[in-house]
């Protein structure tokens, strides 16, 4: 007996449900790709990076990596509310490079309904859209789906000019 494989319908990746790593920054709930995501750490400690985008916080030495960790609250334009004293380091991979994303509060991995997932309005929120691709409303309110690339870009871009000197500064922490 011969079973046949028919290919799966054209627009199931666009049906799929999306995997996603959920987290909280000044009270709202974001989430990126879980797919990106290589581990979750509580607070660490970072190298300063002078003259650095805002949006940076420092350097993290992760197992003689060096990576930057991004302040989410700066970098979504959230910086109206007391930051939290301990932050969720979210380490992830973009463009083949780790980078941190300093969260208040790591909520669950869950899997978002593609369908579900709506274009975000011009009036939707106050901070940064740049990096937000999409919205779905959960159970507990707003998602904001946001682009790993533009987030990294948003920041990296910035200091790009300065890339001599962070090169340098990073050497000196692995020294």
């Amino acid at each position: 007996m011969s079973v046949s494989h028919s290919p799966p319908p054209a627009d199931w990746a666009a049906s799929a449900p999306r995997r996603s790593c959920t987290f909280l920054v000044a009270g709202r709930c974001f989430a990126v790709d879980a797919a990106s995501v290589i581990e979750v750490l509580r607070s660490q400690a970072m190298t300063p990076v002078p003259r650095a985008h805002r949006a940076i916080r420092g350097l993290l030495n992760l197992r003689g990596r060096i990576v930057p960790a991004i302040d989410m609250r700066y970098r979504l334009g959230l910086t109206d509310m007391p930051a939290v004293k301990s932050p969720t380091n979210i380490v992830l991979v973009s463009g083949g490079e780790l980078f941190s994303l300093l969260v208040d509060e790591l909520i669950d991995v869950t899997d978002i309904p593609a369908i579900a997932i709506e274009q975000p309005t011009a009036v939707s929120e106050h901070f940064s859209r740049d990096a937000i691709e999409g919205v779905f409303a959960g159970p507990n309110g707003l998602v904001h789906l946001l682009n790993i690339e533009a987030i990294v870009s948003g920041v990296m871009v910035s200091t790009a000019n300065d890339s001599d000197r962070l090169e340098t500064h990073m050497e000196k922490i692995l020294r």
